[in-house]
């Protein structure tokens, strides 16, 4: 796709998720974020075919304008809008499905464990509020949301909505998630086994206290 087209859709995109956008002009000249994912997908092309230095060069340029940082080995699908931007990081390994929002302040990056793919993959039509950070090696699914100020560190299935330090699912299709096993991925609750342990010992304790009761009498 020619940067034309991809302008054309990345005007559309921002006439559609924005309730601000007032015209094609505006949105061209004025739109942060548009002009950051123009940039990339320069940088990105020229990355690809091994240029070196430049790419980052210009990357660095544009974040500089733009307050947005797309490293140029990042994958971006098509009609990326990213609102308002300032202060979002893209990393390098990041790949980015079709039709996906980001608001200001999302970090997708890295733990500084990882080696080789340690950035996230993001699936198609995700919504990632602002201040939200995804970091590491997984994988958000598709049509997810992931609140504002959210700390994701594990893999998301589709249709979800995640809130929370770290995240936590909420919703799946819509629907509240009310069971805390779920939340906690199945892991055994400690503390309620060894409750239910002692309340068993303590109704064993009676029943023999009451035979022996029975006995004496």
């Amino acid at each position: 796709m020619g940067l034309i087209a991809d302008l054309k859709e990345l005007v559309i995109a921002a006439k559609e998720r924005d309730p601000a956008a007032v015209s094609t002009a505006e949105i061209i000249l004025t739109y942060a974020g548009v002009h950051a994912v123009l940039n990339h997908r320069i940088t990105h092309w020229l990355y690809k075919h091994k240029v070196p230095f430049i790419p980052r060069a210009i990357s660095q340029i544009s974040r500089f304008y733009t307050g947005i940082e797309i490293h140029p080995g990042a994958k971006i699908g098509r009609k990326l809008f990213i609102d308002h931007g300032m202060g979002v990081v893209i990393g390098e390994t990041t790949i980015i499905g079709d039709g996906v929002t980001l608001y200001q302040g999302v970090t997708l990056g890295g733990t500084g464990k990882e080696r080789g793919k340690r950035h996230p993959t993001i699936g198609n039509n995700v919504v990632i509020s602002a201040g939200a950070k995804v970091l590491g090696s997984i994988t958000i699914g598709n049509n997810v949301i992931i609140g504002a100020g959210a700390v994701v560190i594990n893999d998301v299935p589709d249709d979800c909505t995640v809130v929370g330090v770290p995240g936590r699912i909420v919703k799946i299709k819509g629907e509240k998630v009310l069971s805390d096993e779920f939340h906690q991925m199945h892991l055994p609750d400690p503390v309620s086994e060894i409750l239910n342990s002692c309340s068993l010992r303590i109704e064993n304790l009676e029943k023999e206290l009451d035979e022996l009761k029975e006995r004496k009498n």
